[in-house]
């Protein structure tokens, strides 16, 4: 009786590396047959940050936020004397002036915090911006490095754990960008 109750379980596994075998031998027959899977990594933001158009728009958005980032500067430059007279003189300085000195500090950090919260606005509005203008010429240059270089699958690089370089297409669609002509800013 024994017998009669492993016989199944033994010819099943039989069976099933029987099959197994034919499965992967089938399989490697198929993908001997066809060629490899030609395969690239592209980074989308890179590419499209690194080109041309994006190095004019970053140069006029510094030059837009210049002003404001010399303010910030001379505020935090300020700010560290205060902070640092306050702490050399304390033991010299009346209570009053140690208070008007922490609010005179107060003051500066709150324009500080606006300056700083004003530039980053006005960063991530162009670079938006740009993003949305930009993002159908970025979508030809990928369709046509692509189409040049015969790729049956394109992944995007943050999602590979790791890959060679000669896999990564980036710098060709940049180049691709930087020769597609440029619609109008808005």
């Amino acid at each position: 009786m024994i017998t009669s109750v492993l016989a199944p379980a033994a010819t099943i596994r039989a069976t099933s590396r029987i099959l197994l075998a034919f499965l992967l031998a089938g399989l490697s027959a198929t993908a001997m047959s066809q060629e490899p899977m030609k395969v690239a990594v592209l980074d989308m933001t890179a590419a499209l940050f690194n080109s041309e158009v994006a190095k004019q728009v970053d140069a006029e958005v510094r030059e837009e936020t210049s002003e404001d980032e010399q303010k910030v500067r001379a505020l935090a430059e300020e700010a560290t004397a205060l902070q640092q007279k306050l702490q050399t003189d304390a033991s010299t300085m009346s209570d009053d002036e140690k208070r008007r000195n922490a609010e005179q500090i107060e003051e500066i950090g709150v324009q500080y915090q606006f300056l700083v919260q004003k530039i980053q606005t006005l960063v991530e509005e162009r670079r938006q911006q740009f993003q949305q203008t930009y993002a159908p010429n970025l979508i030809q240059a990928i369709t046509t490095v692509v189409e040049e270089g015969g790729y049956d699958l394109v992944l995007r690089s943050e999602a590979a754990l790791h890959f060679r370089t000669d896999y990564d297409i980036t710098a060709r669609v940049t180049e691709k960008l930087n020769a597609a002509p440029q619609p109008a800013a808005e």
